[in-house]
């Protein structure tokens, strides 16, 4: 097992992933384009391969003015589905409202950490490329997540798709994220899920650390390979922080 390299505990900026690594939420989006795909085509797809999908589409499509646009187009070029791109894309998102809503929690560690960072004085960012929207049902709407602790407060600044012009893998959030703050890397910590978040965050030459999300389990080792450290969960997070 390799060692991890101890995380900078003198780091001002602590920047987070949302989707699957704050939050359970890469789960919930594959079980949405389950759904989504039943309802175009009345097939039951495996969510693996639907992620491995999305995830390929969307690295592919990066220089696109909108990668999830296109991934719907292909999605209804793939399942023969004959309607505009525009059209699965309100389809995608009308399923998602309830699914976010209900079926997100934080990820394990999430909440202990954060207000143990936030009681020790550091600079809290979230750098997603998820849409604001999105940001708001986690933060306001779901139950789950507010009875926890409450998302918003935590965080200084909150970094979304609208706040970029191409999505990770590109680094251009983590590359704003240091302009806007006027961070040096070494001030900096990234924490990520998966191989397209590593990928973005090498990019930008910032130190990354990975915590465990089993829907990134085929990529583990690829992401082992570009992080500082591998982690379970925010509680051995924590645990070493301490």
């Amino acid at each position: 097992m390799p060692v991890n390299d101890m995380i900078p505990k003198e780091a001002r900026y602590w920047i987070f992933d949302l989707d699957g690594t704050l939050l359970t939420s890469v789960g919930v989006w594959n079980e949405v384009d389950r759904e989504l795909v039943r309802r175009m085509s009345g097939r039951e797809e495996d969510m693996k391969a639907l992620q491995a999908r999305r995830d390929r589409i969307l690295a592919e499509q990066v220089n696109e003015k909108d990668p999830y646009l296109a991934y719907c187009r292909m999605l209804g070029e793939t399942f023969h589905y004959d309607a505009p791109p525009e059209e699965i894309f309100r389809l995608r998102y009308s399923i998602a409202q309830e699914f976010l809503r209900e079926r997100v929690k934080y990820k394990k560690g999430a909440p202990e950490l954060l207000k143990w960072l936030c009681e020790s004085g550091k600079t809290l960012i979230i750098a997603t490329t998820t849409k604001r929207a999105n940001v708001d049902i986690y933060g306001k709407q779901n139950r789950n997540i507010r009875e926890a602790a409450e998302l918003l407060p935590f965080f200084e600044r909150i970094y979304t798709k609208e706040d970029v012009t191409r999505l990770k893998p590109d680094p251009e959030v983590y590359l704003r994220v240091q302009k806007d703050f006027g961070a040096a890397p070494e001030e900096c910590v990234v924490f990520e899920d998966s191989l397209i978040g590593v990928r973005a965050a090498y990019a930008a030459h910032l130190p990354c650390y990975a915590v465990y999300d089993e829907n990134s389990e085929e990529d583990k080792e690829k992401i082992r390979a570009l992080t500082k450290g591998y982690y379970r969960d925010f509680l051995e997070v924590l645990d070493e922080l301490k």
